[in-house]
């Protein structure tokens, strides 16, 4: 079993790469194996519209400019996702929202080919806003028919400057409680 994780923050190393590290850690613990990529500050562009993705059906996006092609098939490589955002004006990064309309609409035009795997929302908030961010990207996981694990308070964790986020004793716990229940979901759904 695979999970991959995009962290969505232009910085690098910052609070979301630390907030996602605390789950895929307990992913790895399972035995499960893990996967970060990096998506914040790089080139991906939004979504046209064009809808070729609905006349070509091959899993891909029509847009061959970016690397949203490779992002959309990890994530078919992958029984679990997870998505984590800062928070940006109390929605998403502007990388994450091009993978969700993008990979979205890819997802759709060939059959809900997300369909059933394991999706997690992962957000870095300096204060306010976290829970319009996890909704966004629960609603991607929901309208995709995929499947979403709880924890023990929704995914957030309360940080500004880099590597703060660890000092949020309970988002620290919400995020190895998701890491835990994710495994365990994926544990149940691949029993043969």
């Amino acid at each position: 079993m695979k999970v991959v994780a995009f962290n969505g923050s232009p910085r690098q190393n910052g609070n979301t790469y630390q907030a996602l590290s605390i789950v895929l850690e307990e992913l790895r613990k399972e035995g499960i194996e893990t996967e970060l990529v990096q998506l914040g500050g790089r080139k991906v562009h939004g979504c046209l519209a064009c809808y070729k993705c609905f006349a070509n059906k091959d899993r891909r996006c029509a847009r061959k400019d970016d690397d949203m092609n490779i992002f959309i098939e990890k994530m078919l490589e992958a029984d679990g996702i997870i998505v984590g955002s800062p928070v940006y004006f109390s929605n998403v990064s502007s990388e994450v929202k091009a993978l969700i309309d993008r990979c979205g609409l890819v997802a759709k035009a060939n059959g809900d080919m997300l369909q059933r795997k394991v999706g997690a929302a992962v957000v870095a908030v300096r204060r306010a806003g976290a829970t319009f961010t996890y909704s966004a990207i629960n609603f991607f996981f929901g309208i995709s028919q995929m499947i979403v694990p709880g924890s023990s308070y929704w995914n957030l964790g309360i940080g500004w400057e880099p590597g703060e986020v660890l000092n949020d004793a309970e988002g620290v716990q919400t995020f190895r409680t998701l890491g835990t229940n994710m495994a365990w979901l994926l544990k149940q759904l691949n029993q043969k």
